[in-house]
């Protein structure tokens, strides 16, 4: 078995979630209020972290067959995954991007439940299929080689 420990920073995603509403918010046609009511701010952190911790539990579910570890700090998330032993360790910076990605599409399809349902949906589709992206390199196994003779 290989163990594969990925870390998410939570600022790095609040940072990003910032990011992303405010792009949405500065680019709403027909509406003069769209940045105010859809950018997430410093005051918004407590509706944010709920679903930064959804967003863990949500992970933890889908990839519950392979977590040795979880841990859940200050700083972010922490997940120790035991996986085969044919696992491809070059997949490993992919899921840590799609895992991160992840968070970023999850908390802002939840935010946009209260600001911009419009968008929600396309946003929770996206959050999906990254955490079955996510799944299925966890299960992906390298082809065999055959050992050469020396």
């Amino acid at each position: 078995m290989i163990e594969v420990s990925i870390t998410i920073n939570k600022e790095e995603v609040y940072e990003e979630v910032a990011q992303t509403t405010s792009y949405a918010g500065a680019k709403m046609e027909n509406d003069d209020r769209a940045y105010d009511r859809i950018f997430t701010t410093e005051g918004d952190r407590s509706q944010l972290e709920r679903f930064w911790n959804e967003s863990c539990v949500a992970v933890c579910e889908t990839l519950k067959e392979f977590v040795q570890e979880e841990r859940s700090e200050r700083e972010g998330f922490t997940i120790s995954l035991g996986l085969s032993s044919s696992f491809d360790p070059a997949l490993e910076p992919a899921m840590r991007k799609e895992l991160f990605s992840f968070f970023v599409t999850n908390i802002v399809c939840k935010w946009y439940l209260f600001t911009n349902k419009k968008e929600a949906g396309e946003y929770a589709a996206g959050a999906r299929v990254m955490l079955e992206g996510i799944k299925r390199k966890a299960y992906h196994r390298r082809k065999p080689t055959r050992p050469t003779k020396k």
